[in-house]
């Protein structure tokens, strides 16, 4: 294959019916290198006329693709799936290079994506339809699932490959074509995956890549041949996708932000809970709509806790996503990096406990790099900043409350319900957190409880706007129109005119 693009060190461009397009515009952005703190190369920033090439390149392969037989797509997505495992390690070596996470971490990314790829193998089967026979009067009556057209995806920085495996192949499967806006800051991973699309049989034009920020957003939800629109990213920006997209009759799917909380129970493992948290709070500095970012801890287990959490993060090795050895890398940007230390500074300010200051120790590669240390915060109140907005960045916070039920009455009055987990050896606890919590992603003792790919992926209030939740069967229905089809066929004798309401007899 011609991966050219990879070690480009000047120009990311996009991807328009079949090969890769440099763009009509002038306006590039930068992509950088988080681990070193440089600029490593540009990305081509869209204009509307490269959003109407590429819809126009859409909506000419979608009049063969949206006709072909389900067994034909599942076909191509099956050799696509080939090809991503086959190159796995490419795949995570450069989002690793421009996100900065681990590259452990980063093939855990590419795994997860192929597994909804795998999902989207199985569409044959996924869109058949119901049939009734002989419903009265001669007459059957079945339905079917039909592709929508030209879909159109807006996919976050931190996952520059698994997001838009979670929108992408369930589309192409479904029968439609697909435009990719990926994240800017980390765009090289949405291009590969077209040079594999392309190598695995799809047509030109099928799926697109536009690169590019709040012009190219706007131009898809404007265009009035996108039929529909998916989003991960934060709330905010979630709440303009679905308005300014409904506004111009879209279908919208929109995945906002959250700030996922874990309660630790008095009878839970503390090694166990304390380790979890590590991972879930720590891992990929943070940069996860699923992370945990709040402990609470009940009753007694408080100080026992944050005890072992601190002796855990201070354990941590921080650098570059490559190096041997490395458990949390950068964050993406200096100005995420600065914000998340405006955070720190925040809660200082508010009168949280500061465990452990991750603007600390920033020497060497780390002063360099966009780099924080884990940060721990004990004795965090619901009234803090730090408490109530997501910060997506490596700063655990530990909230202290006396019992199990002022646990739960916490996490249901937070704006965003996302994930939340329950640590504890206690089924009935377990079964009362279940029914009684009020988020859309639930884990008893697994601390990020993402969906695997059969499943759905998706919160509630203010973590999601829409009414599909993204991949999985939830997937099948949102890039898929419902059609319902009554066939009689005329018998030796007419009836004459009928004007009775029928009904099944």
């Amino acid at each position: 294959m011609n991966l050219q693009f990879i070690n480009a060190a000047d120009l990311v461009g996009h991807w328009i019916n079949g090969h890769a397009d440099a763009g009509a515009g002038t306006r590039v952005g930068e992509v950088f290198n988080p681990a070193e703190g440089r600029v490593a190369r540009q990305v081509a920033l869209a204009t509307r006329a490269d959003v109407d090439r590429a819809v126009a390149a859409a909506r000419a392969a979608f009049a063969d693709w949206g006709s072909a037989a389900p067994q034909r797509r599942a076909r191509v997505m099956f050799k696509f799936r080939d090809l991503v495992d086959q190159y796995s390690t490419d795949i995570a070596k450069l989002l690793s290079a421009e996100h900065g996470k681990t590259l452990p971490d980063a093939l855990g990314e590419v795994q997860r994506g192929l597994e909804v790829i795998e999902f989207a193998c199985g569409i044959p089967q996924l869109l058949k339809g119901q049939h009734s026979h002989g419903i009265g009067g001669g007459i059957d009556h079945w339905n079917q699932r039909m592709p929508l057209g030209v879909t159109a995806g807006i996919t976050p920085f931190n996952f520059p490959f698994m997001v838009p495996m979670w929108m992408a192949p369930m589309a192409l499967a479904c029968g439609n074509t697909f435009i990719l806006k990926p994240s800017e800051r980390d765009p090289s991973p949405s291009l590969f995956a077209a040079e594999l699309l392309r190598e695995a049989g799809l047509p030109a034009g099928a799926f697109n890549v536009i690169q590019g920020d709040k012009e190219a957003v706007d131009a898809l939800l404007e265009h009035p041949f996108v039929s529909a629109v998916s989003f991960v990213g934060s709330t905010p920006i979630a709440k303009y996708i679905q308005a300014h997209g409904i506004a111009h009759g879209k279908r919208v799917q929109a995945l906002g932000g959250a700030k996922n909380h874990m309660v630790v129970m008095p009878d839970a493992d503390l090694d166990g809970a304390a380790d979890a948290l590590i991972g879930a709070a720590y891992g990929s500095a943070g940069e996860r709509c699923m992370a945990i970012s709040v402990a609470v801890a009940v009753g007694s287990c408080a100080d026992d806790l944050v005890a072992r959490v601190l002796a855990r993060a201070k354990k941590l090795k921080v650098g570059a996503g490559d190096a041997a050895n490395v458990e949390m890398g950068p964050l993406v940007t200096a100005v995420h990096r600065d914000k998340v230390a405006g955070y720190i500074a925040a809660g200082v300010q508010e009168g949280a406990k500061l465990v452990l200051d991750g603007r600390e120790g920033l020497t060497g590669e780390l002063a360099q790099g966009f780099f924080i240390n884990p940060t721990l915060f004990d004795n965090v109140t619901p009234n803090m900043s730090i408490y109530q907005e997501e910060i997506f960045g490596p700063v655990l916070c530990v909230v202290r409350v006396p019992t199990f039920a002022a646990a739960v009455e916490l996490i249901n009055r937070h704006t965003f319900a996302n994930g939340v987990a329950c640590f504890t050896r206690d089924g009935g606890t377990a079964q009362a957190f279940i029914q009684k919590i009020e988020v859309g992603m639930v884990g008893i003792n697994v601390p990020i409880p993402v969906p695997m790919a059969w499943h759905s992926f998706g919160g509630w209030k203010a973590s999601l706007f829409g009414d599909h939740h993204i991949y999985g069967e939830e997937g099948v229905r949102f890039y898929t129109r419902y059609k319902a089809i009554m066939q009689r066929w005329p018998g030796s004798e007419s009836k004459g005119p009928e004007f009775v309401m029928p009904v099944n007899k």
